[in-house]
């Protein structure tokens, strides 16, 4: 276990050795574990939310019953608020959810968006393994859907988010961002550093729509193609094959709408030509 006040080795070196994200070194452990009905009712919900991401609760409740799972709906509401996810239809009081005064207007519509690093999107996903998830946060630049960087976490809050950020404003930074309205974007630290940072802040409509699709098919894609396929035991291993994966995707994975091209060829030549 990693240990906060151990001054011979970094809390930074820690969390890479034991490959966790270094803000959840400051949290304590939960006391309880997840039960194994609750882990494969959360693989059945992501199963079914992946392939239908406009189901909300009571659409996924009741395939899952189709399915002889036997669960209520108050249930799968609950296990989607851990998980993340909720359908395109925003439910009840919503609004009340979200930190109002952090939530800007969606700036995607009708721009045109024709060069790399015009618009950032970023978003979370529930990764699953098997015996427990994790959570993933990606940023990708909608012109060619190249995958900037990305991050693995334990938990939902903020503080990983904003590392992730961080790190890749080290090497470039985007016009604007564009995400969802959920509480990793909506709050103060976050709204800080893209305004510190020069940048403009973009984020969906009401609930989870297709404003940020490209993000979504990317998160499909993974799962279709790597997820599903690979049943990750630990962390540790989820994460090597979640680099292997990203590497590929980046870097041979051929994409039609890039003109049969990968995305980091059409990322990096267009960059160049926008230099010249």
């Amino acid at each position: 276990m990693a240990d906060p006040g151990n001054h011979r080795i970094s809390l930074t070196r820690q969390a890479y050795l034991l490959t966790v994200n270094r803000s959840s070194l400051y949290r304590q452990p939960p006391t309880n574990q997840w039960s194994q009905t609750a882990l494969d009712d959360m693989r059945l919900i992501d199963e079914i939310y992946t392939k239908c991401s406009f189901y909300g609760y009571r659409r996924i409740t009741a395939e899952m019953q189709a399915k002889g799972r036997q669960i209520n709906r108050k249930r799968v509401r609950r296990l989607m608020g851990i998980m993340g996810i909720q359908g395109i239809c925003p439910g009840p009081n919503l609004s009340k959810r979200l930190h109002a005064k952090y939530v800007y207007p969606y700036l995607l519509r009708n721009l045109k968006v024709d060069h790399p690093d015009q618009v950032w999107a970023v978003d979370i996903t529930y990764i699953r393994m098997r015996q427990g998830f994790m959570y993933l946060f990606v940023i990708i630049d909608l012109y060619s859907r190249y995958i900037v960087d990305y991050e693995l976490s334990t938990s939902m809050d903020r503080y990983w988010v904003l590392e992730c950020l961080k790190r890749a404003f080290q090497h470039r930074k985007p016009e604007i961002i564009n995400s969802d309205q959920g509480s990793q974007f909506t709050n103060q630290d976050y709204i800080e550093l893209l305004q510190n940072e020069g940048i403009k802040i973009s984020m969906d409509g009401k609930g989870r729509a297709l404003d940020n699709i490209f993000v979504e098919r990317f998160f499909r894609t993974l799962k279709y193609e790597n997820i599903y396929l690979n049943e990750y035991e630990t962390p540790k291993s989820l994460r090597k094959g979640l680099n292997q994966y990203i590497r590929f995707y980046n870097e041979q994975r051929l994409h039609g709408s890039l003109e049969y091209r990968c995305p980091i060829d059409f990322y990096h030549q267009n960059l160049a030509q926008l230099a010249s």
